[in-house]
């Protein structure tokens, strides 16, 4: 699963891929022959860049699309001179157009007491944008070294300290580099992504977007390291740390192998208005039960429930202050 290799650092042997200026294992400074031969020849790629939410998408004359897929704001033409920028693996839309839009009216007819009774029937669809947003896909080896506190071994002690040092693995792990989705829709939804269906080209909707890369694999490292640390935690709870009771968990992670991909994932980004005011909802590329959005709330039925706990309160109140 990894991007392109041109060479090895030159201190630690780890592999370098386009664009790196430092190892991304001993942090090494690229010499300045080598990062040259590492270069890609420029190319300029036209995009329009959301003025709200700051994704860029790649920009088609055809499409003529002024307003951001994500938020509806205003896009401003831009031209970028970074190859980088461009996903190497597409996955298919495996869920059509007809899908998402069922998945939205399920979305709207689900029966939740803060919701207004008439959503479903009230609600409009106002766009449907089929869509590529990136991420990038890496697998590593570390050394992860931890501390904790347990209940095992504690005796008299509610807590007993524990320590240790695990080599650890991670595999085919999705980190967003999407401006224009937010961190928890692009973890729920990459959860449910088949990587082993990726391809070089784009296959999906003829006017599907695709969401561009901002950042290089080193501007990338620090959600990388973020997701291991993450991950690493999750690890040493569930297998490592002795007890049935943990707190006070800390890790320290050293890579000793990084591969990264960068990946384009299909959704679909669906509008619809309210009584005036548009919401957003995120329907899955490839499994379109999985449904993320937003919902207007019913404030009658917000107000009634305060008011209820309010009564409730005074009449306790009163009943103690007899």
């Amino acid at each position: 699963m990894s991007a392109t290799v041109v060479a090895g650092c030159a201190r630690c042997g780890s592999a370098l891929e386009q664009g790196d200026l430092r190892c991304p294992i001993c942090a090494l400074a690229v010499e300045e022959s080598s990062a040259r031969g590492m270069q890609l020849e420029k190319v300029q790629a036209k995009v329009v860049r959301c003025v709200n939410c700051g994704a860029s998408l790649e920009y088609s004359a055809e499409l003529k699309a002024p307003r951001c897929a994500f938020c509806a704001s205003v896009m401003k033409v831009e031209t970028t001179a970074d190859p980088l920028e461009q996903a190497e693996s597409f996955l298919p839309f495996t869920a059509d157009e007809a899908a998402a839009r069922e998945a939205l009216g399920r979305f709207l007819g689900e029966k939740r007491f803060f919701r207004p009774s008439d959503l479903a029937t009230a609600a409009a669809l106002e766009s449907l944008k089929p869509m590529w947003w990136p991420a990038w896909g890496f697998t590593a080896g570390a050394q992860v070294s931890w501390t904790a506190d347990s209940d095992a071994g504690s005796r008299r002690s509610s807590w007993a300290p524990h320590s240790g040092q695990e080599t650890m693995s991670f595999q085919n792990i999705l980190v967003s580099a999407s401006k224009g989705l937010s961190e928890r829709e692009c973890e729920q939804l990459a959860a449910h992504y088949q990587l082993g269906s990726e391809q070089k080209a784009p296959r999906g909707p003829e006017d599907a977007l695709v969401e561009r890369f901002d950042v290089t694999r080193s501007g990338a490292r620090k959600q990388i390291l973020a997701a291991v640390e993450s991950l690493a935690c999750e690890e040493m709870t569930r297998e490592h740390v002795p007890g049935s009771r943990v707190r006070n968990l800390h890790v320290a992670v050293v890579l000793s192998s990084l591969e990264t991909k960068r990946y384009a994932l299909p959704a679909y980004v669906l509008a619809y208005q309210y009584k005036g005011k548009v919401y957003r909802v995120v329907v899955h590329g490839q499994d379109a039960n999985v449904v993320l959005g937003d919902a207007p709330l019913s404030w009658a039925k917000v107000v009634l429930v305060v008011g209820g706990v309010l009564l409730a309160l005074v009449l306790l109140v009163l009943l103690f202050s007899r």
